[in-house]
C-alpha cells in the first residue's frame, strides 16, 4: 500500500498562506487520483480538494473556492494543495489521500479513498 507523508503545516495570521505538500511512495502514484480533506477539532473530517490522475480534472469544496488550489507532479510523486487569503475557519488537521480507483476521477466522498496521511495541523490565527 502506498504511504502518503503531508507537509508544510503551520501557524499562520489570517489573510496568509501555506503551501501543503503530500509526497507518495511507490511507482503508482500517477495512476490515480489525489484528494484533500480536513479535519477541525470535535468535527468530522470533510472533503477540501480533489485532482484526476492526469491533474486534468478537479474538484473545489465551495468554501475555499477562489483561495485554495490543488495541483500534483506525478514525476515527483508529490501532491500539493495551494492555500491562500486563508481564514480562522480554516484551522484543522490536513490529509492527502489516495482515490481507490485506477484512472478514475477525484471524489469528495472520503470511504472512495484507500490510503491516508498521517496529517499536518494547520492552524490561523486573527
Amino acid at each position: 500500500q502506498v504511504q502518503l507523508v503531508e507537509s508544510g503545516g503551520g501557524l499562520v495570521q489570517a489573510g496568509g498562506s501555506l503551501r501543503l505538500s503530500c509526497a507518495a511512495s511507490g511507482d503508482t502514484f500517477s495512476r490515480y487520483g489525489m484528494g484533500w480533506f480536513r479535519q477541525a477539532p470535535g468535527k468530522e473530517r470533510v472533503f477540501v480538494s480533489g485532482i484526476s490522475w492526469d491533474g486534468g480534472i478537479t474538484l473545489i469544496e465551495d468554501s475555499v473556492k477562489g483561495r485554495f488550489t490543488i495541483s500534483r507532479d506525478n514525476a515527483k510523486n508529490m501532491a500539493y494543495l495551494q492555500m491562500n487569503s486563508l481564514k480562522p475557519e480554516d484551522t484543522a488537521v490536513y490529509y492527502c489521500a489516495r482515490h481507490n480507483d485506477l484512472w478514475g476521477h477525484p471524489s469528495s466522498n472520503w470511504y472512495t479513498y484507500d490510503s491516508w496521511g498521517q496529517g499536518t495541523q494547520v492552524t490561523v490565527s486573527s
